[in-house]
């Protein structure tokens, strides 16, 4: 039976490999692909978009979108991804142009074609947070909705308490964590660690010989050197694929509940850090410490603690094999 998808993503080198492992599942139909504005400037992403499209053979409409977060300057990430987010590797220009037409409007048009959808994000959640602007009504129309953002309880990639996704625009994250959105949470920290390619496994994808794993090696070399430099650790992180192997494979999230969550908007030295009612303290003490709540108890999301890595890889090499 087949799945509809709409994916927004600021496309660089996971962004990518996310993309692929969704165009190329048999049981998954990806309805449109909304662009926005955060690891590359949305034309940027936009062209890359349209390349790993092509690269796939699919015929997934793309749409360009919001070029700058809500209220404030965008911050791209090129030390991360190479200044054209594609690891620098000089690949040709796409043959399609995008859609016609602004991204949000598309996400509005198909989650109302299509109810009960999967949305998947990949980036900063501006596109999303200005179409709920719009229409509210998208919040009860979706069926799942997989962020790739924040960190649960632990260090940041962009700041030592933030994810850069939610950093880049917070108030686009506080907005969609609080609107009834059916959001599940898959932090950048489940990436780490066993989850992380190391050069071995590395070497069994380049030697399944396809387009599609040298591709997705390629691509992401500038990563690999990036999360060498800020971690420590030889392997490489794939955070993207990883949410986007949660949307096609709930099961590979191992262990998740349902919590409140807030998004720090106005401290410069916790900007975009995502705050967990882990405990449940708000519905355990009934009121919280001094007055006022310490966070905001207007919707719960499910929040991701733990992934199946062995499945993850699994999924990532069936992907690009």
């Amino acid at each position: 039976m087949s799945r509809t998808f709409l994916i927004d993503t600021d496309t660089a080198s996971d962004d990518a490999v996310a993309l692929i492992m969704a165009l190329r599942s048999a049981d998954v139909r990806v309805a449109a692909i909304t662009v926005v504005c955060g690891n590359l400037p949305v034309e940027a992403a936009t062209r890359n978009a349209l390349y790993t499209v092509e690269l796939c053979g699919a015929e997934a409409p793309v749409f360009r979108g919001a070029e700058a977060p809500l209220l404030r300057p965008a911050y791209h990430s090129y030390a991360f991804h190479g200044r054209d987010g594609l690891g620098d590797m000089d690949y040709p220009a796409p043959r399609r142009a995008a859609e016609p037409g602004h991204a949000v409007d598309a996400m509005i048009d198909v989650v109302r074609a299509n109810p009960g959808l999967t949305l998947v994000t990949l980036g900063p959640l501006t596109n999303v947070a200005l179409a709920l602007q719009r229409a509210p009504e998208l919040a009860t129309a979706v069926g799942r909705c997989v962020v790739m953002g924040g960190v649960a309880c632990t260090v940041g990639n962009v700041t030592p308490v933030a994810e850069y996704n939610v950093w880049a625009d917070p108030d686009a994250a506080r907005a969609v964590f609080h609107s009834g959105l059916p959001v599940e949470m898959v932090g950048w920290e489940l990436s780490r660690f066993d989850a992380a390619l190391t050069e071995e496994e590395m070497a069994e994808i380049r030697a399944l010989g396809t387009p599609f794993a040298d591709f997705a090696l390629d691509c992401n070399r500038v990563t690999l050197e990036a999360h060498e430099h800020l971690t420590g650790d030889r392997a490489l992180d794939l955070p993207d694929p990883m949410a986007m192997a949660v949307a096609l494979e709930p099961t590979l999230c191992t262990r998740q509940s349902p919590h409140y969550v807030d998004v720090e908007c106005e401290s410069d030295l916790t900007r975009g850090m995502v705050v967990i009612d882990a405990l449940d303290t708000g519905d355990q003490l009934g009121e919280w410490p001094n007055g006022g709540p310490v966070i905001s108890r207007t919707h719960k999301i499910a929040v991701c603690w733990s992934i199946d890595a062995i499945g993850f890889k699994s999924l990532l090499r069936r992907s690009l094999a």
